[in-house]
């Protein structure tokens, strides 16, 4: 749905991706997806919420073992004669992909107001290569 309603066409809901040159920002994609998958990026981020040590040492874990099984598949499907084999394991690849994203997301590694993610795009910023796009890695460091 999401895709479809789109006035801009900066929506591409096949690849899980929003052009933000393209996106005016009128919310219609939110509205329509089905899904709530798609949601807008705040001007501020609340502050990331505690978590005991247990809880982040289980969540690394978790996704180590979502990356490794990641992998497992990836090679599956590399290696495999099988069409349907591939595509299987490709499917698995894919998903333990996005579980350990939101497991590591979780676990404070991606949101944008965590130390680790301030620490990553400092460090990125400090050994730039030349396309690296040092305007948005600055502005998203001005908003944490």
């Amino acid at each position: 749905m999401c895709l479809y309603v789109c006035p801009t066409g900066a929506t591409d809901t096949e690849n899980s991706i929003i052009d933000v040159d393209k996106c005016t920002g009128c919310m219609a994609c939110v509205q329509a997806c089905p899904s709530s998958a798609i949601s807008m990026v705040p001007d501020t981020y609340p502050p990331q919420q505690p978590k005991a040590n247990t809880v982040i040492a289980a969540q690394r874990a978790l996704g180590h073992s979502k990356v490794r099984q990641e992998m497992i598949a990836a090679a599956v499907a590399a290696s495999s004669t099988s069409s349907v084999a591939r595509q299987f394991a490709k499917a698995i690849a894919k998903s333990n992909l996005r579980m350990a994203e939101d497991i590591l997301r979780e676990a404070g590694y991606m949101l944008p107001q965590s130390a680790e993610v301030r620490e990553l795009l400092q460090a990125m910023l400090d050994n730039a290569a030349a396309d690296f796009p040092k305007a948005a890695a600055e502005l998203l460091l001005t908003r944490l």
